[in-house]
C-alpha cells in the first residue's frame, strides 16, 4: 500500500520535532500542517490540538517526527523522538529526516501496535501553504461538516489546510509554551484593525448606498447614454459600499474587480482632463468645430442639389423629386442657423464638459457620443422621414398586391384570408398601386442615401460604446492578480519529481495550475448595459428593407417599433 505524506516546503528547515496535522484514512493520505519544536510537554501539546480541533472542526493529531540531522547530532533527539510513538499513539508513525546538506530526504512508517509491523512505500509531496490556502481550490468554508469527506482527494488536501486558518493565524513573537513553524499569515493583530475598521464603515456605507440609490434612479429616467453610464457606475458604487459582507470567491472578486476599474476609468479621465486644459486645447476645438459643421452641412446640401438633378443617369418623378429636396435644403438651413446661433456659448459648453472626464473616461466618451447626436441631428430626422415615407408606400404596396390576388391581412387571427373584391374597388386599388409604383424609385434612392448616412453615425457611435463596454467589462483587478499571483485564480493541480531513487521515498513538488487569461476574462468579466441592439445581420437588413426604424439607444427590456 502506498502513502502520501503531504509535507508543507517551508518546514523543510525547521527543528527537530514532531509532525501535526490531519490523517485521512479514506485515502492513506496524512496532510502535515506544522512542526512542533523541541523541547514542549507532551500534555500542552495535547492541550492545544484540542483547542485548535474545537475552532476549525478538523482531527488534528500528531503524524510522526521531525529530525533535523544536524540538530541530532548537537542534540540527541534521535532516541527521544523514537519513543514519541508510545506517547502519542498513532497509526501508522511517520518519521521524517533531513540528511545534513544532502538533498536526499529519508521517510519511514513504523506500526508499532501492529501484530506484523512494516514499513509502507512513501510518496512525498511538497506543498506551499499559502499558495495553497489562497488558491480556493477547496470546497466552499461555509457548507456541510462532511464535506471533505465527499470531496476528491486533493479536495480533502485543500480543505485540511483552509479549514486550518486559525493554526497559521499564531502571531510569529507569541512567547507560548509551544513552539510551531508553519507558514505565518498576517497574524491576530491584523485581523482585529481590519474587523474595527468594517465596524466603524458599516453606517457610512449605509448612507453612501441611500444617496446612490436616489441618483441612480434619476440617470435611469434619461436616455441619454452619458446618464446611463453615470447610471451603470452608481450601481458599482452601490455594490463596492454595500455592508454585505461577500458569501464566496466570485462575488469577493466581482467587488474587486469593480473597484479597480472605476479607479483606472477615473484615472484616465483624469489624465484626458489635464490634457485638455493644456495649451487651450478646449478653445482650439471649438473654434475647429463651427467650421466643421459648416463643412457638414454644405456637403449635404450639395448631395441633396445632386439627389433633385438625374443622379446616376436615373429618371426620377420631378415633382415629388423637387418637394422632397427642397423640404430637406430647408431643415438644413434651419440647422445652419441654429449652430451659428449657439457659436458664442460653444466654448465655454466645452469648457465644463471637459470637467465631466473626472468621473471617468467612460464617462467622456459617452458625452462625446451624445454631442456627436446632437451634431447630426439634422441627418437622424432625414432618415426618420424618408424611413417613414418609404415604408408607409413598401406597406401600401403590399397591401394593394393583397388585393389583387384576392387576399386580405386578418387583424384578429393574424393571418391572411381570401377576401372578395367588387369592380370598383379594384380599379381604385389598381390606380393607388400604380402611384405608388412609379413613386417607389424616388422614395426609395431618398431614403437610401439618408440610411447610409445614418449608419455611418451609427457605426462611430458604436466604435465608442464598445471601448465604453471594454473598459466596463474588463476584470482588471482579476487580470492584475493573475499576472502578480497566479496561484490566487487556480485551474487545477501539477506534480513535478524533485527526486526518484531505489530505496529513497518518491519525492514530489505539488505546484498551482492557474487559469489562462482568456478563462479569467471570460469567467470574471462584469456585466455591462447595452446601449446597441443585438440583432443579426438578417434582422438587420430585413428591417432596412421594410423601412423599419433603427434606433441606437435602445436598451434591455424595450421593444422596437
Amino acid at each position: 500500500m502506498v502513502l502520501k505524506v503531504f509535507f508543507p516546503s517551508c518546514c523543510s528547515s525547521a527543528d527537530s520535532g514532531i509532525l501535526i496535522g490531519r490523517w485521512l484514512s479514506e485515502q492513506s493520505s496524512a496532510v502535515v500542517l506544522a512542526v512542533v519544536h523541541f523541547p514542549f510537554i507532551p500534555v500542552q501539546v495535547k492541550q492545544y490540538l484540542g483547542e485548535v480541533q474545537r475552532l476549525t472542526k478538523v482531527s488534528l493529531s500528531v503524524l510522526g517526527s521531525w529530525s533535523n540531522s544536524k540538530q541530532e547530532k548537537e542534540e540527541g533527539l534521535s532516541e527521544f523522538l523514537e519513543d514519541l510513538g508510545t506517547i502519542f499513539s498513532h497509526e501508522p508513525w511517520i518519521q521524517i529526516s533531513k540528511e545534513g546538506d544532502s538533498k536526499f530526504w529519508s521517510c519511514s512508517t513504523l506500526q508499532k501496535h501492529s501484530s506484523s509491523p512494516k514499513e509502507e512505500e512513501v510518496i512525498l509531496v511538497y506543498y506551499d501553504q499559502r499558495k495553497v490556502m489562497l488558491s480556493h481550490l477547496h470546497p466552499p468554508l461555509d457548507t456541510a461538516d462532511g464535506r471533505a469527506e465527499d470531496a476528491s482527494k486533493l479536495s480533502a488536501i485543500f480543505d485540511t489546510v483552509a479549514r486550518s486558518r486559525v493554526l497559521f493565524m499564531t502571531d510569529r513573537y507569541d512567547e507560548g509554551p509551544i513552539k510551531l513553524t508553519h507558514w505565518q499569515s498576517e497574524g491576530v493583530e491584523a485581523s482585529i484593525i481590519v474587523e474595527l475598521l468594517k465596524q466603524t464603515s458599516v453606517p457610512a456605507c449605509m448612507l453612501l448606498t441611500f444617496l446612490l440609490s436616489l441618483v441612480s434612479g434619476i440617470c435611469r429616467s434619461s436616455k441619454l447614454s452619458t446618464c446611463e453610464q453615470l447610471g451603470h457606475r452608481l450601481q458599482h458604487l452601490q455594490v463596492i459600499s454595500s455592508n454585505k459582507k461577500a458569501q464566496t470567491q466570485t462575488q469577493l472578486m466581482r467587488k474587486a474587480n469593480i473597484f479597480v476599474s472605476l479607479l483606472i476609468d477615473v484615472a484616465l479621465g483624469i489624465l484626458l482632463m489635464s490634457w485638455l486644459y493644456r495649451k487651450n486645447r478646449i478653445g482650439h476645438l471649438a473654434d475647429t468645430l463651427i467650421p466643421v459643421a459648416d463643412h457638414v452641412a454644405e456637403e449635404l446640401q450639395d448631395l441633396l442639389q445632386w439627389l433633385m438633378g438625374a443622379p446616376a443617369g436615373l429618371k426620377m418623378n420631378r415633382a415629388l423629386d423637387q418637394v422632397l429636396g427642397r423640404f430637406f435644403l430647408y431643415h438644413i438651413h434651419l440647422w445652419i442657423s441654429y449652430i451659428h446661433l449657439m457659436s458664442p456659448f460653444i466654448e465655454m459648453i466645452l469648457w465644463y464638459v471637459g470637467l465631466s472626464a473626472c468621473l471617468g473616461l467612460t464617462v467622456a466618451l459617452c458625452i462625446l457620443s451624445d454631442i456627436i447626436a446632437l451634431l447630426t441631428f439634422h441627418i437622424y430626422c432625414f432618415y426618420v422621414y424618408g424611413a417613414r415615407l418609404y415604408c408607409l408606400k413598401i406597406y401600401g404596396l403590399s397591401s394593394l398586391w393583397r388585393l389583387f390576388r384576392g387576399k386580405k391581412w386578418n387583424v384578429l387571427r393574424q393571418r391572411v384570408d381570401s377576401c372578395s373584391y367588387d369592380l370598383d374597388q379594384l380599379f381604385i386599388g389598381t390606380l393607388l398601386f400604380t402611384i405608388l409604383l412609379f413613386l417607389l424609385p424616388t422614395t426609395a434612392l431618398y431614403y437610401l442615401v439618408f440610411t447610409l448616412l445614418r449608419l455611418l453615425v451609427v457605426i462611430v457611435q458604436g466604435l465608442i460604446h464598445l471601448l465604453v463596454d471594454l473598459i466596463d467589462s474588463l476584470p482588471f483587478y482579476s487580470l492584475i492578480l493573475r499576472l502578480c499571483r497566479s496561484y490566487r485564480l487556480a485551474a487545477g493541480v501539477k506534480f513535478r519529481v524533485l527526486e526518484q531513487q531505489d530505496g529513497k521515498p518518491l519525492r514530489l513538488l505539488m505546484q498551482i495550475n492557474p487559469l489562462s487569461y482568456g478563462a479569467v476574462v471570460q469567467t470574471y468579466r462584469l456585466p455591462t448595459y447595452s446601449c446597441y441592439p443585438k440583432d443579426s445581420w438578417a434582422s438587420l437588413c430585413k428591417k432596412l428593407f421594410l423601412g423599419e426604424l433603427i434606433y441606437p439607444w435602445k436598451h434591455k427590456g424595450e421593444k422596437q417599433d
